[in-house]
């Protein structure tokens, strides 16, 4: 059965769904798509097929989508969203949720309410494939107890939801100190293409350190990183009997027997092999860590997660696992917010139990129980 859904926006991001939708039209649908401009309307349904419209009247009179993708600048976004929730209409926010810490208390208390119509958040980098993968093999045993995590592959919120997803942490109290570091790169490619000339740029690097008690997270981060072709993305997570540094992983069967393994992509296409272009999956070892649940669709490591976001959006709606609540990503922001905050000021800040954090942590009590 197709999962259907309308889209609100029409920039960068709106095109992601768009194109996930036209790989795999038997698993999902477009219902229409809200924009202000007439001329992008109009392109959309030449390029797509979907249907444009100037408001949420004439998206939702068009039909009834099982939830609405809100993909707007953050500081539209909570008026969107509450508009949708007053409807009765479940939605899937693109991040942040809301701008300032104001306005996601304000957000929170406005849908957050008995009755009303799930809210998820389309963070999706714990759902692209290396990053499950290696989440799956920190949370495997082998490791022991997460206790350090280093990320250095995404920004702000989206950094801080991976460092909590590799420590295990929910809404603990956290002490914050942060930094930037500015130096000169020669500019790669963007969302234009490959660079015409060479170009130096200045990469704003910001360091953080996250104390959860007896866990630390450290974030560190430039956004030149998300296209560079010489700035890698990183991530170590470690514990008391072994360690993931990217794709190597290290751990301790017994005290005096050391394990090393690698995680292996499985793709298909190469070579001579004909089955087509798609990721089948990671291994370690002989153990799958990851399973491409939407092979054989042409689809890139971004868009299998965010795939995985919508595929997973009736079963939150109908009060399931979550995808990742508007809980996680307030929690996720506000964390990212005192990091803003700690850099600018180099003052050391702790944070506070936010109107969420109850939920927060009964989330992660679930997904502990549940594995």
């Amino acid at each position: 059965m197709s999962v259907t859904f309308g889209i609100v926006g029409s920039g960068w991001r709106s095109e992601f769904f768009l194109r996930i939708a036209a790989a795999m039209p038997e698993r999902f649908t477009v219902t229409g798509l809200v924009t202000r401009s007439a001329d992008t309307a109009a392109d959309i349904e030449r390029r797509w097929g979907v249907r444009g419209h100037a408001d949420l009247d004439g998206l939702l009179a068009a039909g009834t989508p099982d939830f609405v993708v809100v993909s707007v600048p953050r500081d539209v976004a909570p008026g969107v969203i509450v508009e949708l929730v007053d409807r009765g209409v479940p939605v899937l926010t693109e991040t942040p949720p809301a701008g300032t810490l104001d306005d996601l208390v304000a957000l929170w208390e406005r849908v957050q309410r008995p009755g009303a119509p799930t809210v998820q958040v389309a963070e999706q980098y714990h759902l692209s494939p290396l990053l499950s993968a290696q989440l799956a093999v920190a949370h495997s045993g082998r490791l022991g107890r997460p206790t350090q995590a280093l990320v250095a592959q995404c920004h702000d919120y989206h950094g801080v939801s991976v460092i909590r997803r590799a420590l295990g942490i929910g809404a603990d109290d956290a002490e914050v100190t942060a930094s930037v570091f500015r130096s000169p790169l020669v500019a790669g490619p963007g969302r234009a293409g490959d660079p015409t000339e060479e170009r130096i740029v200045t990469a704003t690097q910001t360091t953080a350190r996250f104390t959860f008690g007896d866990r630390l997270g450290v974030y560190d981060f430039a956004g030149e990183q998300y296209f560079s072709w010489i700035r890698g993305n990183r991530l170590l997570v470690r514990g008391e009997r072994g360690e993931i540094e990217n794709t190597e992983v290290r751990w301790l069967r017994r005290f005096d027997e050391p394990v090393f393994g690698s995680l292996r992509r499985v793709m298909t296409g190469e070579g001579g092999n004909l089955e087509g272009m798609f990721l089948r999956g990671i291994l370690l070892g002989d153990e799958w860590v990851f399973r491409n649940p939407f092979l054989p669709a042409r689809i890139n490591d971004d868009e299998i997660a965010i795939a995985r976001m919508l595929d997973g959006m009736p079963r939150a709606i109908a009060g399931e696992a979550p995808v990742y609540s508007l809980a996680e990503a307030s929690q996720d922001h506000y964390l990212a917010l005192l990091m803003q905050h700690a850099a600018e000021t180099g003052n050391t800040l702790r944070s506070t139990r936010q109107p969420w954090a109850d939920i927060v942590d009964d989330e992660l009590h679930a997904r502990a129980v549940s594995g």
